[in-house]
């Protein structure tokens, strides 16, 4: 069976794991991926100072830019779930863009990353209404008007439920096609002539997905934490 070239798997096959490495592609990258993500993290941390430099004054905007985005959407008590919002940005976007780089595999391309993504923001919404609500929470579901509640609560449990497949089919569908435009594009034209509007546009694509992740999951927090009507 014929299998893509990715350095991760040459790595892995090198030391024996060949065959895992061909079949779990998407998770080894996702290990690199959250491999680069703390060590990125802890080499910033180590070089914060009072009197920011230019990479931490890029830093602070970025992150700044973020929560104040967020907080704008949810309000101050939102400012608690920031950092499980700018983790899953950064994550996906990261994800997103190393499929750009030859020998490497977006793991956003797989269902099963953007399907475990989807869950955890689907657990985290509810478990956010518990919070702020307790028991009451469960009014979300039965809608204003009491006789019909039975029917409201199948109809918002179902409504709930596709919030999963939205959420992963979505960016998986995106960047599953993206990954085979490229690599279509990569094996007609080679390595170094791929038309750069390509490039330029699965950038854009990249981008863009992470930021309609994480603008729903914010909505789904924020309708979470609201009073049910």
């Amino acid at each position: 069976m014929e299998h893509h070239y990715f350095f991760i798997n040459e790595i892995l096959k090198g030391m024996g794991f060949g065959h895992f490495a061909h079949e779990y592609q998407a998770a080894t990258h996702s290990w690199l991926i959250m491999i680069i993500m703390i060590v990125g993290a802890a080499l910033m941390v180590r070089g914060v100072k009072l009197l920011p430099t230019k990479g931490q004054n890029v830093l602070e905007v970025v992150i700044g830019g973020l929560e104040n985005f967020m907080v704008e959407i949810t309000g101050p008590e939102g400012r608690a779930f920031f950092p499980f919002i700018a983790t899953i940005f950064l994550y996906i976007f990261i994800c997103n863009l190393i499929g750009l780089v030859p020998g490497f595999f977006s793991p956003t391309a797989s269902l099963n990353t953007t399907l475990s993504m989807a869950l955890c923001t689907f657990i985290l919404t509810h478990v956010i209404g518990i919070k702020f609500h307790g028991v009451k929470y469960i009014k979300h579901f039965l809608g204003p008007i009491w006789v019909l509640a039975p029917l409201m609560f199948v109809i918002e449990g179902i409504g709930h439920l596709a919030r999963v497949m939205s959420l992963s089919v979505r960016l998986f569908g995106n960047i599953f096609g993206k990954e085979k435009i490229l690599g279509i594009l990569f094996g007609l034209a080679g390595l170094y002539l791929v038309p750069l509007p390509i490039l330029f546009l699965g950038i854009l694509v990249s981008f863009i997905q992470a930021v309609v992740f994480m603008l729903l999951a914010i909505v789904y927090f924020t309708g979470a934490m609201e009073h049910a009507h």
